[in-house]
């Protein structure tokens, strides 16, 4: 066990194995890293899966995506993304319309209001991951990314 995840957790038993230590380093490493994104987010009056659906929605212009279509491209797994893209179409960061011959399919769009705050907020998150991870060099960092994304893609 590493003594570091011990100490943090104030654990005395050790883990049932090496696969149930991983899985907690990596929970509780993305539990802080996204902690400390909200607190640089907060000051700005939007959320971490707000700044996701904007950084999306700006990547998605100008044709803007559908809801099901922002959802499944968050990083957080929502069930409840229209009551989200609510949220920000009456704060005034995104709006919707109907289109086509679908009438059921709602695309949303960024607005430049949404786009300026987003815009606003690239630096501000360059900064956190520069402080949670500039540490870290290139080669680690490149291995990192491997290892996360053979976890998320067992084969």
């Amino acid at each position: 066990m590493s003594p570091a995840l011990k100490e943090e957790l104030k654990q005395n038993r050790p883990f049932t194995s090496l696969q149930e230590e991983a899985q907690l380093n990596i929970l509780r490493t993305g539990n802080v890293v996204n902690d400390a994104l909200e607190r640089v987010l907060k000051p700005h009056g939007i959320t971490g899966t707000q700044y996701n659906v904007l950084r999306i929605l700006r990547g998605a212009e100008p044709a803007g995506l559908c809801r099901n279509e922002v959802r499944d491209r968050l990083l957080n797994r929502m069930p409840d993304a229209t009551r989200l893209l609510d949220r920000m179409e009456d704060a005034g960061l995104v709006k919707r319309s109907r289109e086509g011959e679908d009438r059921r399919e709602v695309r949303a769009r960024i607005t430049p209001e949404g786009r300026k705050l987003v815009d606003g907020l690239d630096s501000v998150a360059a900064n956190e991951h520069q402080r949670q991870l500039g540490h870290l060099s290139g080669d680690k960092l490149e291995l990192l990314i491997s290892l996360l994304t053979q976890v998320r893609n067992p084969v």
